[in-house]
């Protein structure tokens, strides 16, 4: 009996923190396979195949997101588009795949900008990720 709380006890205080530094480093693995699972089907309703991204994968961000949304984003570049990142997420409710408004837009100088406007594969309805936060 005390052996078994002894090692129920130990594997607690061993567990935790690494889950916890696990998920501090990595992100929610949870979050990331739910982006994995639905935004590349989402895209490929969209018509968009392997021919036309030439980069996509989820990213963590290191900041407050849309509290509407799984806090991990799903980043995709465009051949025709190589200087714009576009960001996809997945709402909570629903797990529906949503455009983000924002776009990093890397301009000739290599410096990376916020860009809110419409662009080549821009979607009608987008959500902003700063929108319906907690800080």
């Amino acid at each position: 009996m005390y052996i078994t709380i002894s090692i129920l006890i130990t594997v607690i205080v061993i567990a935790i923190p690494t889950g916890f530094i696990y998920v501090l480093s990595n992100g929610n693995p949870y979050a990331k396979y739910i982006a994995n699972k639905y935004v590349p089907e989402y895209l490929e309703e969209k018509g968009y195949t392997d021919e036309i991204i030439e980069k996509s994968h989820y990213v963590e961000p290191k900041y407050l997101i849309n509290k509407d949304f799984y806090h991990g984003h799903y980043m995709v570049i465009f051949k025709d588009e190589p200087n714009t990142t576009y960001y996809y997420g997945i709402t909570k409710n629903g797990k529906q795949v949503q455009q983000f408004c924002e776009k990093d837009v890397l301009s000739a100088e290599g410096v990376t900008d916020l860009f809110k406007g419409e662009t080549k594969h821009s979607e009608k309805e987008c959500k902003y990720s700063f929108d319906n936060r907690d800080l």
